[in-house]
């Protein structure tokens, strides 16, 4: 249902998405992006360092990271996706291109059932206290709606709910946690303490929370680059601006290009 309702969305939108090419990763870059073109997805183009085979638009630059920002503040294009260039430098790029005091990002997952949900905190310094979990909380619910989903949110813990004393360590997980799913109910958001189940979690929730962002991105890679599960891209949150983050260790991105798109407020022009 989630995945059916974003491809829907970015078919109608056919958005503008000009999509980063990083040396290292370039064919897989490139095939992903014809998939998303051909699907009728997005009009897209790519920015790299070197020339490209392909009949997108592409733009070459020794500075891809700086352009591919540029071209979404000029509005040259609508909504950007990392893909395969650097996740440090082309975060950089976005701040101070875009004014931006942070970054966070919520990641749309599909699990080995085939089950869609999506996930956060997905970067390593994201998440590490309640405050930062509930804007994360608050701040994906309002990117799901856009989607015309009223989500499930589950908030993970370091333990199952017996294993209380066991640790202090676990013991401030859980407490946390609580403390999230009160406070993101007390904003109307459907939201639970899952504990450390994630396994329960997948199938019940719409919306999972990890209990920091190195939890998060190790579930992450278990999940999806070591299991059989996929990830469908990192759109920003708590911003209007259309950012997709990838991994470069990823299958493609064709997905992330569809979700770019879905996410853009306009019309095919």
């Amino acid at each position: 249902m989630i995945w059916e309702a974003i491809k829907a969305r970015a078919v109608t939108n056919c958005a503008r998405i000009a999509v980063g090419v990083g040396p290292s990763y370039a064919d897989k870059t490139i095939e992903g992006a014809e998939r998303a073109a051909e699907n009728g997805y997005a009009r897209v183009t790519l920015v790299g360092s070197k020339p490209m085979d392909t009949t997108l638009d592409t733009v070459v630059s020794d500075t891809p990271d700086v352009v591919l920002i540029q071209l979404l503040r000029d509005g040259r294009v609508d909504g950007v996706v990392r893909g395969s260039l650097g996740a440090n430098s082309t975060l950089r790029s976005l701040k101070r291109i875009m004014g931006l005091d942070r970054i966070l990002r919520v990641s749309l997952l599909r699990a080995p059932s085939g089950r869609f949900f999506f996930f956060a905190p997905v970067g390593v310094d994201e998440g590490w206290t309640v405050q930062d979990k509930v804007e994360l909380g608050d701040k994906g619910v309002l990117l799901i709606r856009r989607f015309g989903i009223e989500p499930r949110v589950g908030v993970l813990s370091g333990g199952r709910m017996e294993d209380r004393g066991r640790s202090p360590r676990v013991d401030k997980t859980m407490d946390d946690a609580e403390a999230v799913a009160k406070t993101l109910r007390e904003k109307g958001i459907q939201a639970s303490h899952a504990s450390i189940l994630f396994e329960d979690a997948v199938n019940e929730y719409d919306y999972i929370i990890a209990p920091d962002g190195v939890c998060g991105n190790l579930m992450f890679r278990a999940l999806c680059l070591v299991g059989c599960g996929e990830g469908y891209g990192a759109p920003l949150v708590g911003t209007d601006i259309v950012y997709v983050d990838t991994s470069r260790a990823g299958s493609g991105y064709e997905n992330a290009i569809c979700m770019a798109s879905a996410l853009v407020k306009g019309t095919k022009a």
